[in-house]
């Protein structure tokens, strides 16, 4: 079943893709919920009209999004957290925190944006990817120390 999302969906494809997906996967979880339509022939044309008409302001778009992350650089963000004698944390470092941690340095950056390369359950460094745009994406580290 081919589909064209409406909006990024992580592990499928970003706005205005045509997309394969399984028959039950777009009927039943993509389209009721308002991340893609079906792709008709019409849907199709309306689609390219809109990509070609909107691809300046993606340009900007991509041009904001690698200007934000050369702005964040080599960044080290401390994120504070309950931990243990041995130097486990209580419950994990989420998304939420990273955003709030680069937020609190004035970059704007959604927590949805975010993704860990590992679980973050104990005190140390990690990195993180930031998804600023599908073409540019960012690595930060950040360290988790005890509260």
């Amino acid at each position: 079943m081919e589909v064209i999302l409406k909006d990024d969906v992580k592990g499928v494809g970003y706005k205005n893709d045509i997309v394969t997906v399984k028959a039950g996967y777009g009927r039943n979880y993509l389209i009721p919920q308002g991340l893609a339509e079906m792709a008709t022939p019409s849907a199709r044309k309306v689609v390219a009209e809109n990509t070609r008409q909107a691809a300046h302001k993606a340009e900007k778009i991509q041009k904001d999004a690698q200007e934000l992350a050369n702005r964040i650089g080599d960044t080290l963000l401390e994120i504070p957290a309950k931990a243990g004698e041995t130097g486990k944390i209580f419950g994990a470092v989420t998304t939420l925190q990273v955003s709030e941690a680069l937020k609190a340095l004035g970059y704007d950056v959604d927590r949805k944006r975010v993704d860990f390369d590992q679980e973050v359950k104990s005190l140390g460094e990690y990195t993180a990817t930031l998804n600023l745009h599908k073409e540019v994406k960012h690595q930060i580290r950040f360290n988790v120390v005890a509260a």
